[in-house]
């Protein structure tokens, strides 16, 4: 069965840190591109870092460049984000898929996608 699971949400201080996890089963990681998606409340889900399915990358947008830290490990078939710095505005669902988007998504048959893990960025 393909499946994406995402984990390590929760709720943090402004400042503070948190390490998401998207451990894929099923499939092998290495053969996709792989991202992290946020939808913030009333906002439409967007990309913000990832991996291309050729290997390049990670690719980062500007709200969590510097910030934010995208790496794989092949061999466990997963991968991480390390999010630093954590601001008010990385509050949402935060979610793993197979796709290597920076900015808005458009909606596309045939990638597999996380069930979310929420992240709360609040004082």
């Amino acid at each position: 069965q393909v499946q994406l699971v995402e984990s390590g949400g929760g709720l943090v201080q402004p400042g503070g840190s948190l390490r998401l996890s998207c451990a894929a089963s099923g499939f092998t990681l290495d053969d996709f591109a792989i991202g992290w998606f946020r939808q913030a409340p009333g906002k439409e889900r967007e990309g913000f870092s990832c991996f291309s399915s050729s290997g390049g990358g990670p690719y980062y947008a500007d709200s969590v460049k510097g910030r934010f830290t995208l790496s794989r490990d092949n061999v466990k078939n997963m991968v991480y984000l390390q999010m630093t710095s954590l601001k008010l505005e990385d509050t949402g669902i935060y979610y793993c898929a197979t796709r290597c988007v920076v900015g808005p998504i458009t909606p596309r048959r045939n990638d597999y996608w996380g069930q979310g893990t929420q992240v709360t960025v609040s004082s």
